[in-house]
């Protein structure tokens, strides 16, 4: 006598899928999975988001084009367009030729992308609720 397998295919999840809300649990209590336990921290911005929002801003505010902006920093009207999007990492060159198209220094940029970057809610606190050593500065800190 010989074994076959069943022709069906497992499927197992790659995200933990959460309960129903009327699944019962003790005493009708719902049941939660190991994985919904905790709310997900918000993801901390990266810093090419940050520089591309303000970048974009200050534009937007000048109202001016994407080539305008472009041709004064002597820089690609798409590169530009994927700085402000957050999708490339610009070389300081390149970021402050951008500023100085938009009539602000390297420094004025920095700062402003830094002022965005304490307001996250996640950037100032680490993981337990606890202020991080560093979060009692408020200035800009850049290292060569």
């Amino acid at each position: 006598m010989t074994t076959h397998a069943p022709n069906e295919a497992r499927v197992l999840p790659l995200r933990t899928q959460p309960s129903p809300p009327d699944s019962g649990g003790v005493n009708g209590a719902p049941q939660r999975s190991a994985g919904a336990q905790r709310t997900p921290a918000p993801r901390e911005p990266l810093w090419r988001d940050l520089v591309g929002d303000v970048l974009r801003r200050e534009r937007l505010a000048q109202e001016r084009t994407l080539k305008d902006v472009a041709e004064a920093a002597r820089i690609s009207m798409p590169y530009l367009s994927e700085l402000e999007r957050g999708r490339k990492e610009a070389s300081s060159e390149v970021l402050a030729a951008a500023a100085r198209a938009l009539g602000l220094g390297l420094g004025d940029l920095l700062s402003r992308t830094q002022d965005q970057l304490a307001r996250h809610p996640r950037s100032s606190r680490t993981g337990r609720g606890r202020t991080s050593p560093t979060a009692q500065y408020d200035g800009l800190c850049l290292a060569a």
